[in-house]
């Protein structure tokens, strides 16, 4: 059991019986009143996120937690399998898990995977990846007279605009926190 004051960004608490991820912690005070722990909770099982208040009598309780870098190696039936390196070692992620990451997902890439209590329960996606153009349509002439895009379907599925200078087999890094083009790599 800890203190609602020991509680930080990252760290991993059980609240009304699933673990849920601390996204935001700020500690209030009021004038005269007691002060109090505002924070912002992602429930790791649904992914629903929601704002409380912990007093500083309450106790909460922390989880313990480990990341891990682990290979990305591919998917079937049984879900998303993550390697790794150096126990080789396969980690099963269910495709419930892995949601909107599995368009970022390239075979034979680390990624950062959230244990808790020795159960993989969040894929943390980096702030950028590098993934493969599959299609791209050609540029049409004229079409240069203001900062034109086109779209481009990449490797995993994800639908990027992109300069008209892309091509099929170029290599573009994308962002991914909004689907955006960065650059070429």
């Amino acid at each position: 059991m800890a203190s609602p004051t020991e509680i930080r960004k990252g760290k991993v608490i059980l609240y009304q019986g699933s673990p849920h991820l601390v996204l935001e912690m700020i500690h209030r005070t009021q004038g005269r009143q007691a002060g109090f722990v505002q924070v912002t909770l992602r429930n790791l099982n649904s992914g629903s996120s929601t704002n409380t208040k912990l007093r500083g009598s309450d106790e909460v309780t922390l989880l313990p937690t480990d990341t891990r870098r682990l290979e990305y190696s591919y998917n079937d039936q049984e879900g998303y399998h993550f390697l790794d390196i150096d126990t080789y070692e396969d980690t099963v992620l269910p495709e419930e898990m892995i949601k909107d990451a599995k368009l970022f997902l390239s075979e034979r890439n680390g990624y950062d995977i959230l244990f808790v209590d020795e159960k993989a329960v969040q894929v943390q996606l980096p702030p950028a990846v590098d993934l493969k153009v599959v299609e791209a349509p050609d540029a049409i002439r004229g079409d240069t007279a203001s900062a034109a895009l086109k779209p481009v379907t990449t490797e995993t599925g994800l639908i990027v605009q992109t300069p008209l200078f892309i091509k099929r087999d170029d290599t573009i890094k994308v962002s991914s926190s909004d689907k955006s083009y960065l650059g070429r790599v």
